[in-house]
């Protein structure tokens, strides 16, 4: 049994981390409060601009980009959101193991056309492990989100994809539901998927005047099938779209704005998820810290009661022997 110094000084050392967890918890309820703000002001403008364009990309047959043209996949890039710090549970633990699960499902491509584009230092540092190609560094946003090197990052990416140096890009982040939920997310960043937008079944029938994707593809290549009638063409989807000035102009400027609107609201995300997993990690230290606690101060008043009735044992025997 240890001593009544051994568990005293076990106390005070115990004391001493539960302040600090304690003070961290605090810390990160604060910049939480700070990034909640901003995620939720930014989220709601990023989802509806994207779901308004896909939506327009796949319902009107003239509306093509090459940001939405898919190509076999020879090279392929990830961009991979983490912290630069630890003590937040298992938020990177979660973000590295879905990293590598990608990365197995690319094996066949080859180590050298697997780009990761690491966003903190923790993937960074796992990156550099494995011997991945890792390309650039971008740790000093996450601690200051700068939608400016957002930008420059979702441009870098966007033009490696239009000259054919990548053929796909995802990203892997949290996306920040709750306080107490994260959810671990792998998104497609470019081609932009158009398919996902619309939610039917596989198998449909291109000649219904139910508008897929599939059907708009198929107009696009083959135009109206001869011989129908005008209730069985494919009609499109929504089209009563009016375009001002023009289709190319206006593609010109939301696709770009999308794709930086999507690496900003990811990262935003992603600070938010952190701050989030470090409170709940620091309160659940602290009240684990309370928990043994307890425990030590019983034990070391059981020990101190114990040593003094041996000590009134020994008197009380000293006494009787005299």
């Amino acid at each position: 049994m240890p001593s009544l110094k051994e568990i005293k000084n076990r106390i005070s050392s115990v004391n001493s981390t539960r302040k600090i967890t304690s003070a961290m918890k605090m810390v990160a309820s604060s910049k939480l409060h700070h990034a909640q703000v901003m995620i939720e002001n930014m989220l709601p403008y990023e989802t509806m601009l994207e779901h308004i364009l896909k939506s327009f990309l796949a319902s009107e047959v003239d509306a093509t980009s090459v940001y939405s043209m898919e190509r076999p996949v020879k090279r392929v890039a990830l961009v991979v959101y983490s912290s630069n710090s630890s003590l937040c549970g298992g938020f990177n633990a979660n973000i590295i193991k879905m990293m590598l699960n990608v990365i197995d499902e690319y094996c066949s491509l080859g180590k050298d056309n697997i780009v990761v584009y690491p966003v903190g230092r923790k993937v960074a540092e796992k990156v550099a492990k494995l011997g991945l190609t890792c390309s650039g560094d971008y740790s000093s946003i996450v601690d200051k989100p700068d939608v400016n090197q957002c930008i420059g990052l979702a441009e870098n990416l966007s033009r490696q994809f239009v000259d054919g140096e990548i053929d796909r890009v995802e990203m892997i982040y949290h996306h920040f539901k709750s306080a107490g939920s994260q959810i671990l997310t792998r998104k497609t960043f470019l081609p932009i998927d158009v398919k996902g937008e619309l939610e039917f079944d596989d198998e449909r029938d291109l000649s219904s005047n139910i508008a897929t994707f599939e059907a708009q593809e198929y107009l696009r290549k083959k135009g109206h099938r001869p011989g129908l009638s005008e209730k069985e063409e494919a009609k499109p989807l929504n089209d009563n779209f009016i375009v001002e000035p023009d289709m190319s102009t206006v593609l010109a400027m939301l696709i770009p704005k999308l794709l930086h609107l999507m690496v900003y609201t990811a990262l935003l995300d992603s600070v938010a998820s952190e701050h989030a997993a470090r409170m709940v990690a620091m309160q659940t230290a602290t009240d684990n810290a309370d928990e043994l606690l307890r425990e030590l101060n019983l034990q070391y008043n059981k020990s101190r009661q114990q040593a003094i009735t041996n000590e009134l044992l020994d008197i009380v025997g000293g006494s009787v022997n005299n």
